[in-house]
């Protein structure tokens, strides 16, 4: 069902829903961006319309607000394991469609990679309910058509929003009583179907042992620092390390947590027996593109990358996984002319 909405009639629509639900959408932090005088864009709790920041792109993705950066487990005290309770307010996310795809690819690695859910992952997930933003026009740094990733049909509220209005698609009907006064307006969606930016993405079964032993990976042993941003501003990157927290003298009490991690950092693949893998900051840039573009496809049948772009924004050695997909596509079609 459509609906047309003023600046004031959206004001108020999101303060009927303060009582139910937790409103999260990409906001402006003034003055915290990575260089002096610059601005960051992250997802924070949204009141009103002008709380929005819908020009710029986020640098974190919508996933922290589900899948914490730090989560508790459990606590024990004498050996007896207890599991903190979650705020179990329902959660709407204004995002665009590769977020929402995102969301889609891990939900596939915490409910479906295997014979058990992920309770942690799944009894916050339960909670969410997506407010899908219009775009039709994307941002230059990103690459989602080319990752299939630029269209969804998963929303429960879509919003285009105009300078003097707003229009809106509901779905779910648990969202028609907060609209019930605002006049009705046929409204559908659209999205976009080129972007500035393009990425060749081999098919599967082209990458070859070859192509895990070609020096193009050298230029990012060069180049990378392991400073992890791309890992952590990336919308589908899943991995997690797990740390206890002794508390109190005699250490018979604490805390079990799970925190973000990602495969371009140092120590994530530190075993037991002092065991490590990937030491090369080449190795870990060609790991992380084979899991994104090839890997996970060949499991779920889809790419995990959704070409949002955030890894290109925020690289401090201004490397481009873009350029990277492309670079080892133009390697597969050399090695298929000799």
């Amino acid at each position: 069902m459509g609906y047309q909405l003023s600046r004031e009639q959206f004001d108020r629509f999101l303060d009927r829903l303060q009582d139910d639900y937790r409103v999260f959408g990409p906001a402006l932090d003034s003055d915290k961006g990575a260089f002096s005088d610059t601005d960051r864009i992250t997802y924070k709790n949204i009141r009103r319309l002008d709380d929005l920041e819908l020009n710029r792109k986020s640098y974190f993705s919508p996933k922290e607000i589900f899948f914490p950066i730090r989560e508790t487990l459990f606590r024990f005290c004498e050996g007896e394991p207890t599991v903190p309770q979650i705020d179990d307010k329902k959660i709407a996310i204004l995002l665009r469609p590769c977020d929402s795809n995102a969301i889609d690819r891990l939900d596939a690695i915490f409910l479906e990679n295997g014979p058990f859910e992920d309770f942690y992952y799944k009894r916050r997930r339960e909670n969410v309910r997506f407010f899908l933003i219009e775009c039709a026009t994307g941002f230059d740094s990103c690459w989602c058509v080319s990752m299939n990733a630029n269209t969804t049909k998963r929303w429960d509220v879509a919003f285009r929003f105009g300078e003097d209005e707003i229009l809106v698609d509901v779905k779910s009907e648990e969202f028609l009583p907060y609209l019930d006064d605002c006049p009705q307006k046929p409204f559908e969606i659209r999205f976009i179907y080129e972007n500035t930016k393009k990425v060749r993405v081999p098919e599967v079964g082209e990458v070859t042992l070859d192509h895990f032993a070609h020096e193009l990976w050298n230029e990012y042993t060069a180049r990378c620092i392991a400073c992890g941003r791309c890992n952590t501003s990336c919308p589908t990157c899943s991995c997690f390390t797990v740390l206890d927290a002794p508390l109190g003298a005699e250490k018979k009490m604490g805390e079990r947590w799970r925190a973000w991690a990602g495969c371009h950092i140092d120590g994530f693949t530190d075993m037991a027996g002092g065991h490590t893998f990937r030491q090369s900051r080449g190795e870990r840039m060609r790991f992380k593109t084979m899991h994104k573009i090839n890997d996970y496809r060949k499991r779920f049948g889809k790419h995990q990358c959704v070409g949002c772009g955030r890894c290109d924004d925020v690289c401090p050695q201004y490397i481009s996984f873009a350029r990277c997909i492309n670079t080892l596509s133009d390697c597969i079609e050399e090695g298929k002319r000799k």
